[in-house]
């Protein structure tokens, strides 16, 4: 886990500037992400964003209380406005100390802030390496943000009672692959996948 506050700013962007890649022809291509397409996806990214956004100013209700798994994410027609704002309201929400401190909610689950911080960062590390892989971008993640995530998948990983993963079967991979791959081998996915 990180002890460390991590600006997602820098992450924040570069999700935006995947999302503004996508073609619309793309939208119902797959995923790494299980049962995802590349909508979902971007409506899984909408509403991850804005959960993570009321979770940092401890704004608890409905965003926060909702399980991610509660109804398939979608986007509407103005997500490409939507979406960047989003993460920018996100981003600046964990600017702020007093995200990462305490108790907040998100998924409809009570965390302590910086946990909930860590979960953030992975959250957008992973599904921004979905989102680059199924739309064939390139990509490279914030490295602080990045490590706030390996930290907490490497985490979840060795607690017994989480299974190996917490997205599904760890996937191998060398210990001296770079961090990325590393942190995408803990989430359950091949770093190798290709659409």
């Amino acid at each position: 886990m990180t002890d460390t506050i991590v600006d997602l700013g820098a992450q924040t962007r570069i999700v935006a500037r995947l999302a503004a890649g996508v073609r619309d022809e793309q939208l119902l291509d797959a995923t790494p992400c299980p049962g995802f397409t590349v909508r979902t996806l971007l409506g899984h990214l909408l509403g991850l964003a804005v959960a993570f956004r009321d979770a940092g100013r401890k704004d608890l209700g409905a965003t926060t209380d909702t399980g991610p798994d509660a109804t398939e994410p979608d986007i509407g027609p103005g997500w490409r406005e939507e979406l960047p704002l989003a993460l920018d309201q996100m981003a600046e929400a964990w600017r702020d100390p007093a995200a990462w401190a305490g108790e907040t909610r998100a998924g409809g689950v009570a965390l302590p802030g910086r946990v909930a911080g860590a979960v953030a960062a992975d959250e957008l590390v992973i599904h921004g390496w979905d989102l680059a892989r199924a739309t064939g971008q390139e990509y490279e993640p914030d490295p602080g943000a990045l490590m706030a995530s390996y930290g907490f998948l490497a985490a979840a990983a060795d607690d017994p009672d989480r299974g190996g993963g917490l997205f599904g079967p760890v996937v191998s991979v060398p210990a001296d692959a770079p961090l990325l791959d590393r942190a995408i081998g803990l989430s359950g996915r091949d770093p190798d996948w290709k659409s």
